[in-house]
């Protein structure tokens, strides 16, 4: 049951916590009675499966004892976005308190002013290249490309993006399908033009064509989509994707095949998801909460136990309060230390690059 203290929350108190803008360990109190007076959190577009959204939002009930109203879990970061909008002067049970999209949507909203400055008490610890100074949008967990090998045809598997270039592996590589189409693909383009010493932005893209042009010039990559049936059968042993994604298809298998995941030494490339508060979100203490729970050591984990990198992993990992258990299953979290995040400039030029010179570098259609 929720409980309520309307009666006994004063009305300064909430108007305060408002208005503050960022909670501090000493007010956690108040926020917690308003949330609680509240009583229901609005999230969207949170699937149980994807970066165990289901044990994040458990977990948080069980915590505080607010209900949580899931709307449209397979909903896009664009429909996110035009719930806010459709919603604006709606309290009721369809307007979104808090939002879960796209590193690119953040901004966005932010300029067109659908949503509100908030920042969690961890603040310092979340890296400044993914959250937004005045606290808009903040990053909340990332995927990291990787590499997974079949280990019944790859006896020993690539670390790098140097060591696809190894004989060995001919007629073994190849990636999602086509990078004009597909971010995590143009993505991993982008990550084997990194892994060559070229600048981020266009010449990473660049690089990478011509990484992968050589790749296929060797026999080493093939034309089949990188995906799990393809690796499951040996067609394309070695795939890329991100870790997230292979750690769950590895999981999945349970042995059959045996799947080994690991990380380019040579290019640790991340994508970014951020979170945010609506601007007419009709239980802004519940969101606050809400975010404040997210960006805990308890919530950080919690995306973790579904292989979503929390965007604190980092720091948590240096006080070492990540449990063994859950590290055990990743990659050498020494992997994930130098994680870059390409910037949406950098992002939008390697996507400009990819278009232009992509088909008639590799012979696309």
């Amino acid at each position: 049951m929720v409980l309520k203290f309307s009666k006994f929350l004063s009305l300064t108190t909430s108007l305060a916590i408002l208005a503050s803008g960022v909670a501090q360990a000493d007010n956690m109190e108040d926020l917690i009675a308003a949330a609680k007076a509240e009583g229901t959190l609005t999230t969207i577009a949170l699937p149980h499966s994807w970066c165990n959204y289901g044990g994040v939002i458990a977990a948080f009930k069980a915590k505080y004892g607010l209900e949580v109203n899931e709307l449209n879990p397979n909903a896009s970061s664009g429909d996110e976005i035009e719930a806010i909008k459709a919603n604006k002067d709606n309290t009721g049970p369809q307007a979104p308190d808090v939002i879960d999209v796209g590193l690119s949507f953040g901004p966005a909203a932010k300029k067109d002013g659908l949503i509100q400055a908030y920042k969690v008490s961890t603040w310092d610890s979340i890296p400044d290249s993914v959250k937004d100074a005045d606290g808009f949008w903040y990053g909340d967990y990332y995927g990291v490309l990787a590499l997974g090998s079949n280990k019944d045809f790859v006896a020993e598997a690539p670390t790098s993006f140097a060591d696809l270039k190894d004989p060995k592996f001919k007629n073994s590589i190849s990636i999602q399908g086509d990078p004009r189409t597909g971010n995590s693909t143009m993505m991993t383009v982008y990550a084997a033009g990194i892994s060559t010493g070229a600048a981020a932005g266009g010449d990473a893209a660049t690089a990478g064509i011509a990484y992968y042009k050589d790749l296929k010039a060797s026999g080493n990559l093939v034309a089949a989509n990188g995906n799990a049936q393809n690796l499951t059968q040996g067609a394309t042993p070695i795939i890329a994707d991100w870790d997230y994604n292979i750690l769950a298809m590895r999981d999945k298998l349970a042995g059959n095949p045996p799947v080994e995941v690991t990380i380019p030494t040579d290019a640790v490339i991340a994508g970014v998801y951020v979170q945010a508060i609506s601007a007419y979100a009709p239980h802004p203490n519940a969101a606050k909460l809400w975010m404040e729970f997210l960006y805990s050591d308890e919530g950080q984990i919690e995306y973790l136990k579904g292989y979503c990198h929390p965007i604190r992993f980092n720091d948590m990992n240096a006080r070492n309060v990540i449990p063994a258990e859950i590290m055990e299953k990743l990659p050498d979290a020494a992997s994930y230390a130098n994680a870059i995040f390409p910037s949406l400039e950098e992002q939008s030029a390697a996507k400009a690059v990819v278009a232009d010179t992509w088909a008639t570098e590799m012979g696309a259609q």
